[in-house]
């Protein structure tokens, strides 16, 4: 598959329509960017995430927040909890649900922030590719400890060190955190309203989430199996 294409649709009470459209290289798994002009907020120098490994010296912008303006743009004057029904439409089904703004959005950024060459979240790019629009969370942290495991095997195969026993997963999501507080900080910035704020949230809370049940032991996971 040369693209993988993730259509939104926003439909909302009061008649009003809203889409955005995500394009990734079947291949690469990098987002094919839309038209976008850099902005103030985007530069990699302002508000940097902790974590980062770029150098303003070579890189001008930050590819999430590069890649993220034109979403940030087309919802900016929307309210998180505003009631809609969004569907995602992919060429295989169609997703729907009846929800609110910072559900759908937080999906849209999810995609977008895995696959725009951020060195600490390229790890979640092979989740972008088996996106699972609205998941819960469980379904979140079910599918991001199993795409884990599967990354180790395959280093496993490569005989390279593997981490089959989830000691280095932790370390991972905290930069994920911390790249979600760095967006935070950026969006804060350019967003009119709340939804795309509320959306970052969301994301990083799901990663909180995961690093408590790492802590845990995957407990609320472990009676889906008990027969083994």
């Amino acid at each position: 598959m040369s693209t993988i294409t993730y259509k939104y649709f926003f439909a909302f009470d009061d008649g009003k329509r809203k889409s955005f459209t995500v394009r990734i290289d079947g291949n690469s798994l990098l987002l094919i960017p839309h038209s976008i002009q850099p902005t103030a907020w985007s530069r990699l120098s302002y508000n940097q995430c902790l974590c980062c490994p770029l150098s303003s010296s070579s890189v001008t912008n930050c590819p999430i927040a590069l890649n993220l303006s034109e979403l940030i743009s087309a919802f900016n004057d929307t309210v998180s909890c505003e009631a809609t029904y969004v569907s995602c439409v992919t060429a295989e089904r169609v997703v729907c649900k009846q929800t609110n703004v910072q559900d759908g959005l937080s999906s849209i950024m999810g995609l977008i922030m895995a696959t725009s060459g951020c060195p600490v979240m390229d790890i979640l790019k092979p989740m972008a590719r088996f996106h699972l629009p609205f998941a819960t969370v469980e379904e979140s942290i079910f599918r991001s400890i199993s795409v884990y495991l599967l990354r180790q095997y395959f280093i496993y195969l490569q005989e390279k060190e593997c981490d089959f026993q989830l000691e280095k997963v932790k370390s991972c999501y905290r930069e994920i955190e911390l790249v979600n507080n760095g967006m935070f900080k950026r969006i804060n910035s350019a967003s009119k309203l709340d939804a795309d704020n509320n959306a970052i949230i969301i994301l990083n809370c799901l990663s909180q989430l995961l690093q408590l049940e790492l802590d845990d032991n995957l407990q609320s996971l472990q009676p889906f199996f008990a027969e083994y």
